[in-house]
């Protein structure tokens, strides 16, 4: 097979399974990448080259662990689904997660972040984005259809995992959405791009926009688009919302996912005592 009639078998075969588009684009572009690192189709090449294209990725790229392991995913559905090739997963092992703490917003700098949109567009797309907690993904793919004004929710369609869910739609945020509509009457999806190719914005141009803001707000902090996402749910968990609630509104599948944002919380705003300290009350008591 040439490289493209492989991208062609796989992109078949992650429809097949009923991906998501995320997904499918990411296995594309992954594999796409790892044939042109040796200018061969991937019948060509074998688990030596794998385990030397994703050191490559780690040493000389210098990719992140979670970006390392996208690779070998997308590699892994290739040889074991597309090209049917049985691999010794041992010897192309997953980056273990590291997992640190990200920046959060505080309130006032989320505020900062709004008052500095001098466009009307940019600044609902930064309120849904924070107001709902929404991937970065999910607000460029809106459709005026998926506001309900009436029940106060966000329909999000096929989010993370192939998932429909809904999501928090509040007051100030349905506000501006209104402000913006009569504006610009968009018709089917709700942020076009402003390229004329009558589709929805990219993920870049809502990451462009955002850090353009970033940068106008003055804020220092090592932040992305997901940022606002964590600084949703950190916030909601400041003000006693149940993790359970934050858990449904987040679209996690699983609780630990969610229990990560009591990590961000800040220890004083827990109200709770050392136990060392409730023991020096009690000797005080006794004396």
């Amino acid at each position: 097979m040439t490289k493209e009639e492989v991208l062609a078998k796989l992109m078949f075969d992650v429809e097949l399974r009923g991906l998501s588009k995320n997904t499918q684009d990411e296995y594309y572009s992954r594999v796409k990448s790892y044939q042109n690192r040796y200018d061969k189709p991937a019948t060509e090449l074998g688990e030596e080259d794998i385990r030397q294209f994703l050191h490559y990725l780690t040493t000389e790229k210098k990719l992140v662990s979670a970006s390392v392991n996208t690779y070998n995913s997308a590699l892994r559905f290739l040889y074991g689904v597309t090209l049917n090739t049985k691999l010794n997963l041992k010897q192309i092992p997953r980056h273990r997660k590291q997992r640190k703490f990200p920046d959060i917003f505080t309130r006032e700098e989320v505020q900062a972040l709004f008052n500095a949109c001098n466009d009307l567009r940019d600044k609902c797309i930064l309120m849904t984005l924070y107001g709902a907690g929404l991937r970065l993904s999910e607000v460029a793919a809106l459709k005026v259809s998926d506001i309900d004004s009436n029940k106060m929710q966000l329909f999000i369609r096929n989010a993370k995992g192939s998932k429909d869910r809904y999501a928090l739609l509040s007051q100030a945020n349905l506000d501006i959405l209104r402000t913006y509509w009569k504006a610009y009457r968009p018709k089917e999806w709700l942020f076009y791009s402003r390229n004329n190719t009558g589709t929805h914005i990219t993920n870049r141009a809502v990451q462009n926009l955002f850090h353009k803001y970033v940068i106008k707000a003055k804020i220092s902090k090592n932040v992305t688009v997901h940022s606002m996402r964590h600084s949703f749910a950190t916030h909601l968990l400041e003000t006693g919302t149940s993790v359970f609630h934050i858990k449904q509104l987040l679209g996690h599948s699983d609780i630990s996912s969610t229990c990560f944002y009591l990590h961000l919380l800040k220890i004083e705003s827990l109200n709770v005592k050392s136990p060392l300290d409730q023991m020096a009350e009690l000797d005080k008591a006794d004396d």
